[in-house]
């Protein structure tokens, strides 16, 4: 199980009111509200290894490079991302208590946590299930091995479980081509403009009828007019730059460097004396006793 941590507690501080406080006033809305996450996520779903994923870099150089529009409505200042001014202190008590309980924390220098999750994927050797909220990860649904998307858009008990089918359902392409699918479509809220004139519906068709973006440019370089939707082939021209640029940044790296970790979940704590000083000064007996209950309580 890979956790796409950000997305998760940020989730979880827009979710929590801001009034649960630990006992010396500092918000911890979000540091309850995803331990308790992970408890729900270990006692349904009992994974044998699990790994919470971080953003090294919530904006990397190479996307950037690539298409300069990439998330900068969200930079605040130089690359700093606009983060509400309760949930930044409550990030370093999250990796705190991450390394505290011995669930592994990986990042990647220069990368996201969609890379690293990408990478950890690429390399596992069965099963795989990403949770997450960012729809950028469908891209790596695969029946065959299995690896799904639990997608956390309703709630972390009531998770969507997004295979190939549901990826087919909804927007009518195979899961392998979603990031080919997403391109064409743009995704205003990480800044791509996507092809204008082209919405879910021509983009499916674009890329059912050409098989990927690759060969759909192809086609548009050789000068090929078939398949093209009425007034679709000078839009997809006039967007040739973009198209080129843009699978660099909607796909996740598959070979993201990474160290060497253990993603076996711990039945006790890595660091029991450092759990129970966290507990006392954030008030997170409660939701620390749900996690290690769920830990202690999987099948051997």
């Amino acid at each position: 199980m890979l956790l796409d941590t950000p997305s998760l507690y940020f989730r979880a501080f827009f979710g929590i009111p801001e009034s649960i406080k630990a006992p010396d006033g500092s918000p911890v809305n979000a540091v309850r509200g995803l331990i308790d996450m992970i408890a729900t996520l270990v006692r349904g779903h009992s994974p044998t290894a699990l790994a919470a994923t971080m953003d090294a870099d919530w904006r990397p150089a190479f996307r950037v490079a690539a298409i300069p529009t990439y998330k900068a409505h969200r930079v605040a200042h130089g690359n700093t991302e606009v983060v509400p001014d309760a949930l930044v202190p409550q990030i370093a008590v999250i990796e705190q208590v991450l390394d505290a309980v011995g669930i592994a924390r990986l990042e990647s220098p220069g990368y996201e946590a969609d890379d690293v999750i990408g990478t950890l994927t690429h390399q596992a050797a069965g099963a795989v299930d990403i949770v997450t909220g960012d729809r950028d990860l469908f891209q790596l649904v695969d029946d065959a091995r299995p690896v799904r998307v639990l997608y956390t858009a309703r709630g972390i008990r009531n998770l969507q479980v997004v295979d190939e089918a549901f990826v087919t359902a909804k927007y009518g392409v195979p899961g392998r081509s979603y990031a080919d699918f997403a391109t064409l479509r743009g995704d205003p809220s990480d800044g791509l403009p996507g092809v204008a004139g082209v919405g879910d519906k021509t983009a499916a068709a674009l890329i059912t009828r050409f098989g990927s973006l690759e060969a759909l440019l192809t086609a548009l370089d050789a000068g090929a007019t078939d398949g093209f939707p009425a007034g679709g082939r000078t839009r997809l021209a006039a967007a040739r730059d973009y198209l080129r640029a843009a699978p660099a940044v909607v796909k996740v790296a598959a070979d993201a460097p990474l160290p060497a970790a253990d993603l076996t979940l711990p039945a006790k704590p890595r660091d029991p004396e450092a759990l129970v000083l966290l507990a006392d000064r954030y008030g997170l007996d409660s939701p620390l006793n749900r996690l290690l209950d769920a830990l202690g309580d999987r099948p051997a």
